[in-house]
C-alpha cells in the first residue's frame, strides 16, 4: 500500500515554530553563561591559583661576584695555599683590593704557585673559569696542578671556585675585561676598559675587576684587542698593577699588542702567550699547536700556551701533560716565566 505524506496544518507550524526559537534562546544563554560568565556581572575575572609547592616571593639574584661583606682581618687558606693575607689588601668600600705589603712582599709571590726545577719550562694557561659550574668542575677535576687558571671576574661564586683552584694548586690569573675591535658586538661584560675612555674612569674599572675576589698573582686581558693596541690606554693600566704587585700576562690574541713594550717602559712584570691553542677547536689542530708550543720552550728555553674552557682544550692538555716530562720539559706556573721590571 503507498503511504501518504501528511501536510501540518498551519497552528501546527507556528507551534514548532515557536519550540525550536525558545530551544535556540536558551542554548544561546547557556552558551553566553559558560563562556562569559553570570549575565549580571559587568566584568570578567581570573583566579589562576599557583601551585602550594610554588615559592610565595622570589629573591633577588645576588649582584655579580659580590665582594665579601666584611674587611679581611685574617689569613685566608684553601688547604696550603694561600687565598688571602690582610698585609696584601686594601680594603675598599667595593671590596678586597690587592697591595704591596708594608715588608714588600707582592701578591704576584704570595699569591704563586710552587715551580718544578727544569731546564725546558713550559707554563700553560686556561682561562674562562668560574662562569660555567660544570666547564669549572670539569676543568679542576681534569687539569694537572701546573696549568694556571683563568678566572673572569663576573660569577657570583667565583671566590669559592677560586678557593677550589688555590686548594689543588692552580696559580690563578684575573680576567680583566677589555675593549676589543668590534665592541660593542663583541662585549667582554660590565666595566670594561675602553681604549677612548679616560684614565680615571678606566682605573675604577680595573679596580672594580680587581676587588672581585682574592687569591690571584696577574691579570690577563679578557678579550681587549683594542685596548692592548693603544698604549696611553694601556700604560696607566700597567702602572696600576705594579703598584699593587701584580703581574700581567696578556694571552697574545691581540696581534697588534703593544704590551710587550708598554710594560718594560713602565716597569711590570710581564708574560706573554707564545702559542694559541685552539684558534681551531679539534682535537688534531691542538695537539699541532701543542707540538708549536714545545718547539718554542726548546727553541728558548721557556714557552707559554694559552687556551680556552673548551672541553676539547681541557681532554687534549690533560693527555699532553702526562707525558711532558719524558719529553724533557716541567710544567710551572705563568709566574715561573714572568720577566722582572729592570
Amino acid at each position: 500500500m503507498a503511504s501518504t505524506l501528511v501536510q501540518p496544518t498551519r497552528p501546527a507550524r507556528a507551534l514548532g515554530l515557536a519550540t525550536a526559537a525558545t530551544f535556540c534562546a536558551l542554548a544561546a544563554s547557556v552558551l553566553t553563561i559558560t563562556v562569559i560568565g553570570h549575565p549580571h556581572r559587568t566584568e570578567v575575572t581570573l583566579d589562576l591559583a599557583l601551585p602550594q609547592s610554588a615559592p610565595k616571593t622570589v629573591a633577588a639574584a645576588p649582584p655579580a661576584s659580590a665582594p665579601p661583606s666584611a674587611p679581611i682581618d685574617k689569613p685566608v687558606y684553601a688547604g696550603r695555599a694561600l687565598v688571602a693575607d690582610p698585609a696584601l689588601i686594601e680594603n675598599s668600600p667595593i671590596g678586597p683590593l690587592p697591595r704591596i705589603a708594608d715588608d714588600g712582599r707582592k701578591p704576584m709571590t704570595a699569591y704563586a704557585a710552587p715551580a718544578a726545577a727544569g731546564k725546558l719550562r713550559i707554563a700553560m694557561v686556561v682561562s674562562g673559569l668560574g662562569n660555567s659550574a660544570k666547564a669549572t668542575a670539569a676543568a679542576l677535576a681534569s687539569l694537572p696542578a701546573g696549568v694556571t687558571l683563568g678566572f673572569a671576574p663576573y660569577g657570583s661564586d667565583v671566590q669559592s671556585w677560586v678557593n677550589q683552584a688555590r686548594g689543588a694548586g692552580h696559580e690563578v690569573l684575573l680576567q680583566v675585561p677589555m675593549e676589543p675591535f668590534d665592541f660593542p658586538d663583541s662585549d667582554p661584560g660590565p666595566n670594561t676598559l675602553r681604549a677612548g675612555a679616560d684614565e680615571d674612569t678606566n682605573i675604577q674599572r680595573l679596580n672594580w675587576a680587581l676587588s672581585r675576589f682574592t687569591g690571584y698573582a696577574g691579570v690577563t686581558n679578557l678579550l681587549g684587542q683594542r685596548f692592548l693596541s693603544d698604549s696611553e690606554a694601556l700604560s696607566p693600566a700597567l702602572t696600576s698593577l705594579t703598584r699593587r704587585g701584580l703581574y700581567f700576562y696578556d694571552n697574545g690574541q691581540a696581534p697588534q699588542s703593544v704590551a710587550p713594550n708598554t710594560a718594560e717602559r713602565v716597569g711590570a712584570a710581564f708574560a706573554q702567550s707564545a702559542v694559541t691553542l685552539d684558534g681551531i677547536q679539534t682535537a688534531p689542530e691542538i695537539d699541532k699547536q701543542l707540538s708549536v708550543l714545545e718547539e718554542q720552550a726548546r727553541a728558548h728555553g721557556s714557552a707559554i700556551g694559552s687556551g680556552f674552557l673548551y672541553p676539547v682544550t681541557v681532554e687534549r692538555i690533560a693527555v699532553w701533560a702526562k707525558g711532558l716530562q719524558a719529553r724533557g720539559f716541567v710544567l710551572v706556573p705563568v709566574s715561573a716565566i714572568v720577566t722582572q721590571p729592570k
